[in-house]
Formats: structure tokens, sequence, C-alpha cells
């Protein structure tokens, strides 16, 4: 298990990636990195799956485009959540979102690497289509309630802190 967790924590730091790692009662390890730039993605490795990690990243919606979204009416908002749904699911990841009353709060982008399965490459690739997910989602809620720049600044992505 700590050689799996070296081994990760070398390619995320060899690749500029690794920020910090973090106490997390529910991993056997968790590390914040930043792709790109200052975008904060998590990788863990749950406890209770040592042959397994996962790659993920948080995005909440800025209150301006809540603000938005609450103006809509009930069957633009349903709409919405429809057409969000569609545009991650062309990914090759897992997402889950909170949508209450069809607004949607955030939402959450994974994908799980397995030990056989994982290498350099597949770790890096996932990162990638991780970030494209989020960056898809994010770019939706642009398209339709304007860009806030100046309000996502402060916004924590990561999962968990």
């Amino acid at each position: 298990m700590k050689n799996l967790e070296d081994k990760i924590q070398k390619w995320l730091s060899d690749e500029g990636l690794f920020r910090k790692k973090v106490h997390d009662d529910n991993s056997n390890f968790h590390f914040l990195i930043h792709y790109p730039d200052e975008h904060v993605m998590d990788v863990i490795q749950p406890k209770g799956k040592k042959d397994m990690i996962v790659v993920g990243c948080a995005t909440n919606v800025s209150p301006e485009h809540l603000n938005e979204m609450n103006k809509m009416s009930a069957k633009e908002k349903e709409d919405f959540i429809w057409d969000f749904r569609f545009g991650l699911n062309k990914y090759t990841v897992d997402f889950q979102m909170q949508h209450p009353e069809n607004v949607l709060n955030n939402f959450i982008v994974t994908t799980e690497i397995f030990e056989d399965g994982l290498t350099k490459d597949k770790l890096i690739s996932s990162i990638k289509n991780i970030f494209r997910a989020k960056i898809q989602g994010v770019w939706r809620i642009q398209k339709k309630f304007g860009t806030h720049d100046e309000s996502e600044k402060g916004i924590s992505d990561s999962m968990y802190v």
C-alpha cells in the first residue's frame, strides 16, 4: 500500500501537479493536486480499497449563477439539468449532482483506476479527462447564465477541503 502511495506521489510531483497530502480518516492516502494551474483536484485511495484510487473534483455553482437559475421556470430548470447530465455523460467519468428543485448547487466528477491498470500515463490521462468533464460543466453554466469570473475566486474545487 505504501509503495503505491509513494509511486503516485512521485508521478504527480514529477509532473508538477502535487500540492500536498491531507489527513482524511476515510482514506489510506489523500493528495491535493492542481491541474491546470489553480484548479484543485483530489487523488485518493479510499479505506478498504487497497487496489484502487479515485481521481476527482467538486465544483460549486457561484451565488450569481444560482440566482439566475432560480429565476427560470420549472420547465427551464428541468431542461437545464437534463442538458447538464447529457453533457457530462459524454465523458468516461462518474458524476454526482446536487440539484434540489432542479437548481444545480454543485457537481462532483470522479473516475476510478485499479492497481492492475495503473500507469503514469493512465493517471495523468484520467486527471486530464476529469478536468475536461469539469470544464464542460462550468462552460455550460457560463454559456447559459453568463460569466462571473470574480465570484469564482476562492471557491474550493476540492471534494473534501
